[in-house]
């Protein structure tokens, strides 16, 4: 592989080699061929979420068939483990042949957009050797998701630092940790920690979920009902691809809805499908009956109820209560109840981070994101020549890779077909006056990690094209009809 040389000039860079960016790659190698690309990363591999995060059991918690590229057939079950993602995003990058294009080890530590010239200049460390370089492009994609992959995220707990034992984010787990006989607590119920439970609960002696409040769960196969009687039938990769697609976008689409119009039914349904996979006696209310309206946080899958199977082995167990503070032994909880722990896992969410925590300057002037509105998702109002990545929060992030990517490539061709070489979202007329909105809307989606970032972050608008927090339903429709031409995309 050869590395990028310092004052090295390209067509595209891409920040991020995760599922974000081996995607943009794809379509940049498809539709603008010619061009010089390259895509930079701080990790020492590819894919972004499915490398940083190694806990036991890790796997997704969407279905591949819509996590899976629209570009490239998923062949597994619905439900996969980390390492078939990765693989997954490994064949994409032999076929397109990306590999001499993705640098690892690549930190972007500043952006930089010259009007004069018309480029942007990206300041870059080579992790392992502290090498400084600067690096220019045309066009800037910034693909690096909105996790923080160096810090994830610990509440402030009083005495934390009085715990012996040892203490272990998911986000950082030690590849030789061995919870064997050990008395595990893991605080925090959302995706991740139904996913370590019954992983670990084979293993320990005993291991607790300790939750301030409940989440939602959904217990599902592994593979669709689908899947079985299509594959007896032999159909091309292609077609078992898009038909389980559609099944499974068919299923989200109408839970979503439920969530809006329906939301005390929704409630019930997901509480009663769980109830039977516990002990008879359990306190589903009081600790699977969340405050929120569903899908105001994400739904956790329980692929089979594996983790209601922990439960009912009596080898896990589910704590409702909040934490008074820690101790050499454990925590002490509000309601008065010890828990007894050699290891602590502190599932308690992820740090969001935009643009990798890149700062941006215009012609040497710092840009405050959160004075900057989205255009469509996809790029910054004010902000030049830059596109970037996001995905869904209710349905797979991968869909929205590609119906952004289509869009993002017709600008830019729009922008050489007009003889042109910047693009810039730009607000004008009756827009110029429209509310300023928070990033996401606390009564749409309120997780954690949204609330604790709202402050930091770019606003949206209260029309179209200045929002971005649409489901997929809505913008398989909107987005493929934008016209690139558009009056709030202004070329020169």
């Amino acid at each position: 592989m050869t590395l990028p040389a310092d004052g090295e000039t390209f067509d595209f860079l891409i920040v991020g080699a995760g599922i974000s960016g081996i995607g943009a790659a794809h379509y940049l190698r498809e539709r603008f061929p010619e061009s010089r690309f390259a895509l930079l990363d701080a990790l020492e591999g590819f894919g972004g979420t499915w490398w940083t995060h190694r806990y036991p059991g890790a796997r997704s918690d969407s279905d591949l068939y819509t996590y899976g590229y629209g570009f490239k057939p998923w062949r597994g079950r619905s439900i996969a483990m980390a390492d078939e993602i990765r693989a997954y995003l490994g064949e994409v990058i032999e076929e397109d042949g990306l590999a001499p294009h993705i640098h690892y080890g690549h930190q972007v530590s500043a952006a930089n957009w010259s009007s004069a010239d018309r480029c942007w200049t990206l300041q870059v460390t080579r992790t392992g050797s502290g090498e400084t370089l600067t690096l220019a492009t045309r066009f800037l994609w910034m693909c690096s998701g909105y996790y923080d992959h160096a810090q994830g995220y610990t509440p402030p707990w009083p005495g934390l630092r009085d715990f012996q034992g040892q203490m272990v984010h998911p986000q950082h787990w030690p590849q030789d940790l061995d919870c064997s006989g050990k008395r595990v607590v893991v605080i925090g119920s959302g995706a991740t920690a139904a996913t370590l439970i019954p992983a670990l609960a084979g293993q320990v002696e005993h291991i607790t979920m300790l939750q301030r409040s409940p989440t939602f769960f959904s217990a599902q196969p592994w593979s669709h009902e689908l899947e079985a009687p299509l594959r007896a039938l032999d159909l091309p990769d292609e077609w078992m691809h898009e038909i389980l697609k559609r099944a499974h976008l068919a299923r989200s689409a109408e839970v979503v809805r439920m969530s809006f119009e329906h939301p005390q039914e929704l409630r019930a349904y997901l509480i009663d499908q769980i109830r039977g996979h516990l002990p008879e006696g359990f306190d589903v209310d009081r600790h699977f009956n969340p405050s929120y309206r569903p899908w105001q946080q994400r739904v956790a899958l329980v692929p089979e109820g594996d983790l209601f199977a922990a439960i009912r082995s009596g080898k896990a167990s589910v704590v409702t209560d909040t934490i008074e503070r820690f101790d050499a032994t454990g925590i002490q909880l509000t309601g008065g109840q010890h828990l007894d722990a050699d290891i602590i896992v502190t599932a308690t969410g992820f740090n969001l981070k935009l643009f990798g925590g890149v700062p941006f300057n215009l012609d040497g002037e710092p840009v405050d994101f959160t004075r900057h509105v989205t255009y469509r998702g996809v790029m910054i109002e004010g902000v030049p020549n830059m596109a970037y990545l996001q995905g869904y929060f209710r349905s797979s992030w991968t869909l929205r890779v590609d119906l952004a990517c289509e869009l993002i490539c017709r600008i830019v061709k729009h922008m050489y077909q007009q003889g042109r070489t910047v693009v810039v979202p730009t607000i004008a007329g009756e827009d110029a006056g429209m509310p300023r909105r928070p990033w996401i809307e606390p009564e749409n989606f309120n997780a954690g990690y949204v609330m604790r970032a709202q402050e930091r972050m770019y606003r949206q608008g209260d029309r179209h094209p200045w929002r971005h927090d649409l489901e997929y339903d809505e913008e398989r429709a909107i987005l493929p009809a934008v016209h690139p031409g558009e009056s709030a995309l202004a070329y020169r």
